[in-house]
This record gives structure tokens, C-alpha cells and sequence, in this order.
């Protein structure tokens, strides 16, 4: 993302009342929400298996300088090499440098957020090497020069015609709203590159700490050709991505199809151990991996380690309201959503991201839905507070807060301000609603009316009832 940020709030403007991104979000979450259900339900004791993936993943964010030794261990028995690196920045050149050493200038890419994350295809595009996305929605992203709005649905945002019209300005192509003539045109174009290209780069979905083990998975063949055909596969993966043994990876598997799509098994699930051996009909003949940190041990020694058992299947923003009425650009971040507004500000800082941890309602459809029940209300209520002691509020907040302090502290000024905003309210509501507030409340009546406020408090209320049930009382005797 670009170094500068644009205010939370001014992209927030831009997108709030676009009523086409709005049908396309709910469109696709819609349908997505509706079969995670679906299959989950196909999932022998869904709710236990969930339990379970928990356990297993917070185990193996607590002990992982032991998996991610087992891991690396594994790598080199299996023939390839291990790189580490302390940010992205050291990442790309770690990458670079292998390409430059090899002679390669074209690297083709399956899938991969953590390489949005390193800025990778601007650090290559610097270096005189040409990064091809060759997943079809990260094709269009790429066509485009703009950012994913979903982590894994990167162009939920768009329509068939929009890409269609993509294709026709960038490709000279015909227009179409053709889905299959769409992917067939990017196909076309995409094959040629993956004979082309010296090295191939992808994410890891998981890492199997047992073994050595990649696994990679994609409802496209990209990630397996990235993989396989170029004679160099770079995986870069974040350290936190592992699962101590086979079995673990298993689970996580039928979770992380049913929790991102609603499929019971994503199309293409590969595992690699180790580049090609003598005999092997195919696969790399180097494979090099780069295990990023990034701000990730800084996360593992602190109260928001938890965040660090994301399995990056989408499913909470598919279920948040906020990610649906803003889209995923509004967030000016890698990842947007509910994990996003957590790791957002972890990643890169609570001066740039102060924002994001109150962009929820907080109504705990995203807990509902993760498939390992990440605490996510409770991390951003932790970030908040975190943005409080950093000074990050507005002069309205901070003044409004400190004056409420003062008044609720007071009965006699409590009851005063009582009295006057029923009176205030009152002379301004229309049919008993707000329909306009001055200032920073504007920003509720932009979009909602306000009730206006009782002429008579609850209290006063409740003082006449006793009044009367007293007098009652005492009239019967």
C-alpha cells in the first residue's frame, strides 16, 4: 500500500453510498455465508472440529520456535533451502537476489497476501523483474494497478462488465459479459507465461512442521503451475503458518474450504515436500523458502497473540456489516475486514491505522463465524483502548467525553442537561425523530434518524409510579 495514508474517514465517504459495490458485496457474501453453512453442516461435529482447530492452532503459535525448527529441519532433509527474513523489504531483495544469481526476469505468482503484504510486485518491478499474477482475479487486480478488496475473492467488488470492460481498455479484447470467454481470455494469455518464466512464487497456506511439507490451496491451477513448471519455486510464508503433523493439516483443510468458499475441499489442494528428485516427472529443480516475520514475533509476545491463529479464510469479513456497506478498498490496507482492523495497526502502526479498530459494530458476527473462534471484538476493543492511551481521538471525542464526565458526575448538572435536551430535541423533531444533528453527530443522522429524548426521565417516571402505588396503598387501608 502506499506510504502515504488517505484518511479513514474520506475513503469511507467514497464508498459508503455506492450502491453497485453495495450488490456486489452482498451478492457474493450472501452466497458465500449461505454455504459455509451448508457445508459446514456436512462436517461430522462441526462445532468439535472447530474446538479443535482452535486447540491445535493456539498450541502451535505457543510453541513456535519448536515447529518452526521442526519445519525448517524438514525443508533441508527434503533438498530445499530455508531463507529468513525480518520484514518485507528483506524478502523482496532476498527474491530479487535469487532472480538476478539465476538470470530470471520473468517470475509468474499463484496466489499470495503475504506478497501484497512485502509490496513485492513494485519491489520486483524496481529491480528490472516482471512479476505475473496468474490468478485470474489477481490478473484483473493487476490489470487494473489496484489492490485486492477481499483476501480471498480479491475483486468481489467488481462485475463481469466491469471486467469485461477491463480487458477491452488494457487488451484490446471485445466486450463481453461472457464469464467463461472472460476466463478464456486471460487463459490465453496467461499460459505463454508460465513457459516463459524462470522462477515461480507462491504463498503457503499451511506448513507441516513434521515433515517439511508446503501446502498450497487454490480453486485454479496457478498455484500448482507457479510450483511446478518454472525450474526455480520461491514459497514465501509467513512464520506463524504451520501445523505441527499431517493429521492437524487435514482439519484445517476442511475448515479452510468450508470457512472462505463453502466448499467442503478447495479445487486444487497441493502438497510439495522438496524440490524435484531424480526420476520425478516434474516439479522445480530449486525450491527456496523465505519465512517472513514482518512484525509477527513482535505480535507472539503480546496480548493480541491470538491474532496470530488466523487462518486467512475471509469468512469474518463475508459477515461483517461494517466490510459490507465500505468494500475492502475503503480500508487502504492488505487486509481489510475485521482481521484487518486487528492486524492492520499490529503490522504497521497505530499512527497509520487508528482508525480501523473502530471500524466495527462489534455485534460478534466475525467470533461467530472464524473457524478457529478468534476473539476478534475483544482484540479491537483492546486496540481502542490502545488508540485512547496513544492519543489518537478527535478534539470532538476527547472534549465530548471529558464534558459528559463532568455532567454524569454531577446530579444536579445531570438532571439540568436532562431537562434541556428533552427541551432542545423536542423543538427540533419532526414526528418524534432527528432527522439532522449539528456537527460530528451528522455524521448518525447522514445515514439514520434519532429518536428524540422523553420529556420526562425515567427516574421522574418511576417516582410518580411509587407516588401513586403509595397513594393506593395507603387508600385502602
Amino acid at each position: 500500500m502506499d506510504a502515504t495514508p488517505i484518511p479513514f474517514r474520506k475513503l469511507v465517504a467514497k464508498t459508503v453510498n455506492d450502491e453497485a459495490l453495495h450488490r456486489a458485496l452482498r451478492r457474493a457474501t450472501d452466497i458465500i455465508g449461505a454455504n459455509r453453512i451448508k457445508m459446514l453442516a456436512t462436517l461430522p461435529d462441526a462445532e468439535e472440529a472447530r474446538d479443535r482447530a482452535r486447540m491445535i492452532r493456539r498450541h502451535t503459535i505457543a510453541n513456535l520456535d519448536r515447529y518452526l525448527e521442526q519445519f525448517v529441519a524438514g525443508v533441508e532433509r527434503s533438498g530445499g533451502v530455508v531463507h529468513w527474513a525480518a520484514d518485507g523489504a528483506e524478502a523482496n531483495r532476498i527474491v530479487a537476489r535469487l532472480a538476478k544469481e539465476r538470470g530470471v526476469q520473468l517470475i509468474v505468482k499463484g496466489k499470495s497476501m503475504i506478497s501484497e503484504e512485502t509490496n513485492f510486485n513494485d519491489a520486483m518491478l524496481a529491480e528490472g523483474i516482471t512479476p505475473q499474477e496468474t490468478d485470474l482475479a489477481e490478473y484483473v487486480v493487476q490489470l487494473g494497478n489496484g489492490h485486492p478488496s477481499h483476501i480471498v475473492v480479491p475483486i468481489v467488488d467488481m462485475t463481469r462488465q466491469d471486467v469485461s470492460h477491463l480487458f477491452h481498455e488494457k487488451l484490446g479484447t471485445e466486450e463481453t459479459d461472457d464469464v467463461q470467454e472472460l476466463a478464456r481470455i486471460a487463459r490465453e494469455r496467461l499460459r505463454q507465461k508460465y513457459i516463459e518464466a524462470g522462477m515461480g512464487l507462491t504463498g503457503v497456506n499451511f506448513g507441516v512442521a513434521e515433515t517439511g511439507t508446503m501446502a498450497i490451496v487454490t480453486n485454479e491451477g496457478n498455484g500448482r503451475l507457479s510450483s511446478s513448471l518454472p525450474r526455480y519455486h520461491v514459497a514465501l510464508m509467513g512464520i506463524e503458518r504451520l501445523v505441527p503433523t499431517m493429521e492437524d493439516l487435514g482439519l484445517m483443510l476442511q475448515l479452510l474450504a468450508r470457512s472462505a468458499t463453502g466448499q467442503k475441499l478447495s479445487v486444487y489442494s497441493s502438497m510439495m515436500t522438496g524440490p524435484r528428485r531424480p526420476g520425478d516427472a516434474d516439479g522445480p529443480e530449486e525450491l527456496h523458502v523465505i519465512l517472513v516475520d514482518n512484525g509477527r514475533t513482535r505480535i507472539l509476545g503480546s496480548e493480541y497473540a491470538e491474532m496470530l491463529t488466523c487462518i486467512r479464510c475471509g469468512a469474518c469479513l463475508n459477515a461483517c456489516p461494517v466490510y459490507q456497506a465500505i468494500g475492502g478498498h475503503a480500508y487502504d490496507a492488505v487486509y481489510p475486514g475485521p482481521m484487518g482492523s486487528v492486524l492492520s495497526p499490529l503490522f504497521s502502526g497505530l499512527d497509520r491505522y487508528a482508525d480501523l479498530p473502530h471500524a466495527s459494530s462489534l455485534c460478534g458476527a466475525c467470533k461467530e463465524v472464524c473457524p478457529v473462534r478468534i476473539d476478534l471484538p475483544g482484540l479491537l476493543l483492546h486496540l481502542r483502548r490502545d488508540t485512547v492511551n496513544a492519543g489518537h481521538r478527535p478534539w470532538w471525542l476527547k472534549m465530548g467525553i471529558s464534558g459528559y464526565a463532568m455532567v454524569a458526575g454531577s446530579p444536579t448538572l445531570f438532571g439540568m442537561a436532562k431537562g434541556m435536551g428533552a427541551l432542545a430535541s423536542g423543538l427540533i423533531a419532526r414526528d418524534g425523530w432527528i432527522t439532522g444533528m449539528p456537527g460530528p453527530l451528522s455524521e448518525w443522522t447522514g445515514s439514520r434518524d434519532f429518536p428524540k429524548l422523553a420529556s420526562k426521565s425515567f427516574q421522574a417516571r418511576w417516582k410518580e409510579r411509587q407516588a401513586r402505588k403509595a397513594a393506593s396503598q395507603g387508600g385502602g387501608l
